[in-house]
């Protein structure tokens, strides 16, 4: 009389696979002899083995379904785990693996690459945003089989090697028996089919190479390294399958006049001596307007005046950052008679022909001290 399979699992004959394995796994796990030590758990624990092992199998399940045994009257008996269908299915039990189970065919269609292009940008192009047009070569959809990739009026056919399994199963003996490993089908390559008229325009990959131009939009305020991610414009995937993103990566060139530290500017400018000394006005051109900058008399190098609300707006959020006018004063290196007669007679009336005191650059803690409550 033939084995009833679904009962040793315990599931209806209509189960679906996924309930089998569940069904399995639990018994397997309250069943094993590491775990149960009752005198007929390791009976029982073969018999839930060897329904698993027939259940799993489409067309060993098909036999039972038909009335019949796979393993004839009594054939299946066996000493030790002979019928247990390999270490896979311990190690599907145990922690949800599927070394022995058989895990089906991979799709062909699958998700495309993203893509990655470099934007070269101007200071205030970066900073007030802009519209760019770039060009990519990318992986696009082919037109001839829409990413089928088979010729027109052809279809993929079940492979002859694994029959549509994408796996191709082998037995060998080991100290547990007869242990069962499953490998990705070296014909198909796990997919289950193959193409015999592959498309003539991509070659079978259901995508080919086109160079196509993307229009970008460029928010105000993006730096230097920042990234735009632009949804599905990155590579199609096998098969035909949904494109991934792709990324534009701004590269900000470097300014003659304006360096940039986050949302900050910052600019030199350099004023002769006298200027400095007698203070002047000055017109700087900045990024969008042109601003008046009044030096001080007196002025030494190293002030650092700042202009509100002069540099990169924000990028996420409102507002501007400011523009720093660093003041570098430039002492003449060339004196013609007149000019050099002209400051002696300026040292003289200033009492600085000769300075009476030198002081050193830094000096200890004490001694910036003593100097600042001496008013020096």
């Amino acid at each position: 009389m033939p084995t009833d399979y679904y009962s040793a699992l315990g599931v209806r004959q209509d189960a679906t696979a996924e309930e089998i394995k569940r069904a399995y796994r639990k018994l397997a796990r309250d069943l094993h002899p590491d775990v149960n030590p009752e005198p007929d758990a390791q009976e029982r624990f073969r018999e839930v083995s060897r329904a698993y092992e027939v259940l799993s199998d489409p067309q060993k399940r098909q036999i039972v379904d038909l009335g019949g045994d796979p393993y004839g009257n009594g054939n299946a008996a066996g000493a030790g785990f002979s019928n247990f269908g390999g270490l896979g299915d311990i190690m599907d039990a145990f922690f949800g693996g599927s070394t022995g189970a058989s895990r089906g065919p991979r799709t062909r269609v699958r998700q495309g690459a993203d893509a990655l292009i470099r934007l070269d940008l101007d200071l205030a192009e970066a900073a007030f945003g802009t519209t760019e047009e770039i060009t990519v070569d990318t992986a696009i959809r082919c037109d001839l089989c829409s990413g089928a990739g088979t010729a027109p009026g052809t279809h993929p056919a079940t492979c002859e090697t694994c029959h549509g399994r994408g796996e191709v199963q082998s037995v060998q003996r080991s100290f547990l028996g007869q242990v069962m490993t499953s490998r990705v089908c070296p014909t198909c390559g796990g997919l289950g089919s193959v193409i015999p008229e592959p498309c003539s325009k991509c070659g079978g990959d259901g995508r080919v190479r086109s160079r196509r131009t993307v229009g970008v939009k460029i928010p105000a305020g993006v730096e230097d390294g920042m990234r735009i991610r632009l949804t599905g414009q990155g590579e199609v995937g096998p098969g035909g399958g949904p494109p991934g993103d792709l990324y534009v990566e701004i590269s900000e060139r470097p300014h003659d006049i304006f360096t940039r530290q986050g949302e900050d500017l910052h600019c030199r400018v350099t004023l002769p001596m006298t200027a400095a000394a007698l203070g002047t006005s000055l017109t700087l051109k900045t990024l969008d307007s042109e601003e008046e900058i009044v030096i001080p008399a007196g002025s030494q190098s190293g002030t650092v005046q700042r202009l509100r609300a002069r540099g990169v707006p924000r990028l996420r959020g409102t507002g501007r950052g400011d523009l720093h006018v660093h003041i570098e004063v430039l002492t003449p290196t060339k004196l013609d008679e007149e000019q050099e007669l002209l400051l002696r007679q300026l040292a003289a009336a200033r009492g600085e022909e000769r300075p009476s005191s030198t002081r050193a650059v830094g000096g200890s803690l004490f001694s910036r001290m003593r100097d600042a409550f001496n008013g020096r």
